[in-house]
This record gives C-alpha cells, structure tokens and sequence, in this order.
C-alpha cells in the first residue's frame, strides 16, 4: 500500500515536471515556512500535504527552461528516472564485490573520456560537483608536489613541501578548494590576464615560473588553468599552457567544469586544445550534462598518486576487487550511485543527442546576443563566446544595472544573476537546460522589452 502511495505522489511531480513553462521561475518572495517537530508524525500523506501546500510554492522553477542564473542544467526524464532508481536501490558505492554499482561507474567515466575525445590514460570518480573535484584536484597536485620533495603529503602532512599556485582566473570553488588543502585562499600567484578578457596571459605565466625557479629550483609549480571562465567563458590556451608546464615541470589542472562541453561541437581542436594534456581536469554533469544534483567527476593521468592522496588502511574496509575501489581515489567512504543517472543519459541521448542539446543552447544564446545588439535599451558587455550572455542598460549605472535584473527576476517569467565585468555590473545569462528553447528567448525578449 505503501508503494501504491508513493508512485501517485511521484506521478504527481511528473505532473509538476510537465507545468514548469507556465509557472513562476523563481519563488514568492514571502515568508518560509517553520514546522515545529512532531512528536509522532504525521505519516506519509501529511508530509506530502504540506509539501504540496507550504514548501513546493516557495520552491524555484530551477528545472525549467527560463532559469538562467548561473550554470544550471535541467534534469532530463532519463536522467531524473535513473535518479528515483538511485535512490529506491540505496546502493553505497564504495568498493566493488558485491554488486555491479562499481562496473558502471567505471564504464561511465570511460564513455565521458570518449565522449569528449580524451586519452584513455585518464580516470577518475563521480564526486558531488565542481567543487568536490577541484578540492581533490587541489589536493593531488599538493600529494605530487610532496612527492619531489621526497614528502608524502597524505601521511606526513604538508611542512617541507616547496610549491607555488599560479592562476589567472580561477573560480571560486577552485580558491575555497586551495583553502581546504592548506595553501590558503589568497596565497596563490596572480597571472595577467590578456586584454579584455579572463583567459591567462602566456607571457606573464612564462615570467612568473622563469622567476620563481630563480629564486627556488626546488619549488614545485601547480598551474590552475579554466576551460571556460565563469564570468566571460574565456578559454585559457592549455595547449600552450601544457607545454609550458612540461618545460618547468609543473602540475596543470584544468576547471573545465561546464567549458568542456564546447569539445563535442568543436572537437579536440577547438577552444579546449591541450586538454589532453592536463594532469588533472574538473567537470559537471548536473551543469550541461543536465543530469540531477548533485554530480561532478574529478579525472587524472596518475590515479596511484590520486590513491596515495585518498586511500586509508583499516581492516573492515579490506577490498578483494582487482579494481581500485572508489572509496580510495575520493573524498566520501559512502558513496552515492551518482554515475547512473549519467550512464542512463548518455545510454539513452547518445553522443549526437548530447550535442545536439549543447548546439540548441548555444543557437538561444546568440539569439538572445543578437537581440540586444539591436536593442535601443540594452548593449552587450563582451561578445558571447558560447553560451552564456553578458549585458547592460546602454550607458546605464550599477544601480541601474542592478534595478533592471531586479525587476527581470520579479517578472516571473525568467531568472538571471548579477556578474561583473571590466569594473562594471553586469546582467548574467546562461543557456544550459535541455528544455530551452527559441520561444524561450522571445518570452524573456519581451520582458526585457518592457523595461527598454
């Protein structure tokens, strides 16, 4: 009986699922709702009354195709019923052997290396995001720079290791992920940028490790670079940057978070040239993949150091499998089976089907691009290099960038977030739902019409 509940409730939210176009893109701005904790319950149907009745109004249309603050993706039907199965089948993948919940997570991170064409000397784990993987990044690179000093890190700490991070832009997961591994949020080396634009300056990176070997041979170099740079989705040179690395013998991790994805329209040859040459790259699935929160997947060349950073003796953990287990190359002992959902949508879309989401999105992007530069009311920041959207009010304030967006928000009708470029605020539009589409573009044209 139970279960019959349960998958009228679900049934329900598919229900909710098929609405998202008409209803509201961001949440009443009203007072939350407080529950004191029941003393026996209210059983099944009372949590589902007041979800449906207090907490579901006051949620965001986050899944729907009008939000487009940050980078978020929208669960696909594949993905979001692979989802449901994750969780009714409770599997803790954390060591193989005692069910296939290992095997397809392997498989799964060998079809994203194929998928976006990358060497098979890369592996790696499904972790809960960007973030997650960044600070696992942050932490191999910190268990390789000990390992030239004869240190390991993981066992014996950090003191004694010389090394230095140099960066240009990095994203803000990336800083708090150099926080959690003890360099420090403000001890890395800034590296010009090139005019106009995020993407790191090579000649600045070049003069930067030249004098920092000068004044210590010793010091190990740990290069972040971006494929993909939150605000101007600018793209570091890494084919440049790889061989950089390799004259001074310096470790290259890539934030190619959402900025990867641009490697199925443009192939191994385009704005993610040299990728394949990172030690270690960041990406998410729950952005462009458009699979379900929360899902990142952390790859490198040198899974035995990233096991050396990761892995921990005890005997109830003893593992018989062949294979290294997750639990040894990741943050988490528990482990989520996060990798389903992206083996279902890749199993199900297909690599032509993934792309032909990724070209949709970019097509509503220049779209919504095209309109504003022939707007009398709004201008273009920068011009969109993919799919995200930076503008302005023509020859308008902070404030007045900041009142318009409000009022963008308050419409109902589609969300976006602030940004800030070239010392100026700006309005941010991200194009990543699968469900978006040109009639998506023109509703949000409409508005911003309004506000001319």
């Amino acid at each position: 009986m139970e279960h019959m509940h349960l998958i009228s409730a679900l049934a329900e939210q598919l229900s909710h699922q098929g609405e998202l176009n008409n209803r509201p893109v961001v949440a009443p701005n009203d007072t939350y709702p407080y529950f004191a904790l029941p003393e026996s319950g209210f059983g099944f149907s009372g949590f589902c009354t007041e979800f449906k009745h207090q907490i579901e109004p006051r949620l965001s249309g986050s899944n729907g195709p009008r939000y487009w603050g940050f980078v978020t993706g929208g669960a696909n039907p594949t993905a979001t019923y692979a989802d449901w199965l994750v969780t009714s089948l409770n599997q803790n993948v954390s060591k193989g052997g005692d069910s296939a919940a290992s095997n397809i997570e392997r498989l799964t991170l060998k079809w994203l290396a194929e998928l976006f064409e990358l060497p098979n000397t890369f592996d790696g784990v499904f972790t809960t995001g960007a973030t997650s993987a960044n600070v696992l990044g942050a932490l191999v690179a910190r268990q390789y720079a000990g390992r030239q000093s004869g240190i390991n890190v993981a066992l014996d700490g950090f003191y004694g290791v010389e090394t230095k991070v140099l960066s240009a832009t990095p994203h803000a997961s990336m800083v708090k992920a150099l926080g959690f591994a003890g360099f420090g949020q403000k001890q890395w080396e800034a590296i010009k940028t090139k005019s106009n634009s995020e993407a790191l300056a090579l000649d600045s990176l070049i003069s930067n490790l030249k004098a920092l070997k000068l004044q210590n041979p010793k010091c190990v170099p740990i290069v972040i670079a971006s494929a993909g740079t939150v605000t101007g989705t600018d793209y570091d040179d890494l084919d440049s940057i790889a061989k950089i690395c390799r004259e001074y013998q310096a470790w290259l991790h890539v934030d190619a978070a959402f900025g990867i994805f641009e490697r199925l329209v443009a192939g191994p040859n385009g704005k993610t040239k040299g990728l394949e040459y990172a030690d270690s790259i960041t990406l998410d699935c729950h952005k462009w993949l458009n699979v379900p929160y929360d899902c990142g997947v952390f790859l490198t060349k040198h899974i035995e150091i990233l096991k050396q950073t990761c892995h921990v003796d005890a005997p109830y953990l003893a593992n018989e499998d062949a294979e290294i287990p997750f639990m040894s190359i990741g943050i988490e002992n528990s482990r989520r089976f996060r990798a389903l959902p992206v083996f279902a949508t890749l199993l199900s879309y297909g690599r032509d089907g993934v792309t032909e989401q990724i070209k949709n999105n970019i097509k509503c992007a220049e779209q919504m691009a095209n309109w504003i530069r022939r707007s009398e009311g709004f201008e273009l920041a920068k011009d969109c290099l993919l799919n995200v959207v930076l503008f302005k009010p023509k020859n308008g304030s902070d404030e007045d960038t900041r009142n318009v967006l409000k009022k963008v928000n308050q419409s109902g009708k589609v969300f976006m977030t602030p940004g800030r470029w070239q010392g100026q605020s700006i309005i941010r539009a991200a194009f990543s739902n699968w469900r978006t589409t040109n009639e998506d573009v023109e509703i949000a044209v409409r508005v911003l019409s309004e506000l001319e």
